[in-house]
């Protein structure tokens, strides 16, 4: 088989160092790749005027295949303040990279598995009638529609008058309709029936193929009838079609309480844009938070694989380096799984499992303590010494299935 080529984008903040760390990982499992350093982020944006330049969108075009760190976003007004000098009043606009990435390669299914390791200190646990304590097996997918919705970008501060005129006709507009314009903002919340069915289709096929017992579909069809109405529609035709795999329906606001009584009961979830990143960080403060928590943003031609924490850039600095990187390993396990590498994903999934478990080896955020300087000194883990953990049990594994492989 060719080596393939993966477009590595570490960004901003810690980024730059979790990324190197499923390297190590995907090196240590046997993939072999050509790893391809692009441009993208804070940095880009302050010099170029633009977080994702030209020759990053030609190199993922070209490969097909990203692993991208973190970046950071700030407000339109605090990103045009920091351009440098001579970009100032060019009519350059801030965009987030990954939100351009995902429109420009229409990577329209987003997966973000929310999935407890045993032992983890971090996870959700309940309280028992008798006045113990439980400690219920998340196991849950969202299926996260990544192009479309409020995330489209579609909207306006004072918008102009053919919009206005638009926008005037519908008779919800009338306690608006004398707004000055400096005074309204309006973003456009936008379904269209093609992605709805692709998305929806994709978590029937997910769950199908591993088993999961339900797909439910989150969204707020009694308010916003006609996008979530659209969505909820999809849905149950696409249903039809697996008739052993039953459609639940929730809103958005009574899954979040849901997921504190009976988080087991989820199987996989799907949702418009907005909803879908919700739902998947409220499950992903069940299983450790976003230190744990991965995802791959999926299209025809292109996949780009991350983690969903951002760049932290109060922890950029810190020498030894302090941050979580297995949300980062994660995410490169799941690109494993999308090029047809699933038994080197698992073995990288395993590993982790084990030093969770195990619980010798813990990063600051595993300890409940706070992050910074100090945490090394307090017992926590280095960014590094958690991946050689992590490297250390790969290493068993294959040393196990070798003797498992002679024996056979």
């Amino acid at each position: 088989m060719a080596r393939r080529t993966v477009v590595t984008m570490p960004g901003d903040g810690i980024g730059n160092q979790v990324l190197p760390e499923a390297i190590r990982v995907l090196n240590a499992v046997g993939f072999e790749a050509n790893y391809v350093h692009a441009d993208i982020g804070w940095e880009i944006w302050r010099t170029e005027g633009n977080a994702l330049p030209d020759r990053t969108v030609k190199l993922l075009a070209e490969h097909g295949l990203g692993l991208f760190g973190a970046i950071t976003s700030k407000p339109k007004k605090a990103a045009e303040a920091e351009l440098k000098p001579a970009l100032h009043g060019k009519g350059f606009s801030y965009f987030s990279p990954i939100v351009t990435m995902r429109q420009k390669f229409d990577l329209d299914i987003c997966m973000r598995p929310c999935i407890g390791f045993p032992g983890n200190p971090l996870n959700f646990i309940r309280k028992k009638p008798d006045g113990g304590f439980e400690e219920p097996r998340v196991n849950a997918v969202v299926f996260r529609q990544n192009t479309e919705g409020l995330y489209a970008g579609v909207e306006w501060t004072n918008p102009p008058q053919q919009v206005r005129d638009a926008l005037v006709i519908h008779s919800k507009f009338k306690p608006f309709a004398y707004t000055k314009g400096e005074d309204l903002a309006v973003s456009v919340r936008i379904v269209t029936r093609q992605a709805a069915e692709r998305i929806c289709r994709a978590a029937f096929e997910y769950a199908k193929k591993f088993g999961y017992k339900n797909v439910t579909i989150c969204e707020k069809p009694n308010v916003l009838r006609e996008t979530s109405g659209m969505m909820e529609e999809v849905a149950k035709q696409v249903a039809k079609e697996y008739p052993g795999i039953p459609l639940w329906s929730t809103n958005i606001d009574a899954q979040c309480m849901w997921l504190t009584k009976n988080p087991e009961d989820y199987g996989v979830i799907v949702a418009s844009n907005l909803f879908g990143d919700v739902i998947s960080d409220a499950f992903a403060g069940l299983i450790g938070g976003l230190g744990f928590a991965a995802s791959g943003n999926i299209g025809k031609e292109v996949a780009v694989f991350e983690p969903t924490h951002g760049s932290a850039p109060k922890y950029t600095d810190l020498n030894p380096a302090i941050v979580n990187p297995i949300a980062m390993i994660l995410s490169a396990a799941m690109m494993l799984d999308h090029v047809g590498e699933r038994a080197k994903a698992d073995v990288i999934r395993a590993a982790i499992a084990a030093v969770v478990k195990e619980g010798k080896v813990r990063t600051y955020d595993m300890m409940r303590i706070a992050g910074g300087a100090k945490s090394i000194a307090q017992g926590a883990a280095s960014t590094v010494q958690m991946t050689d953990a992590i490297l250390a049990a790969v290493e068993k594994l294959q040393a196990a299935e070798l003797v498992a492989g002679a024996s056979r």
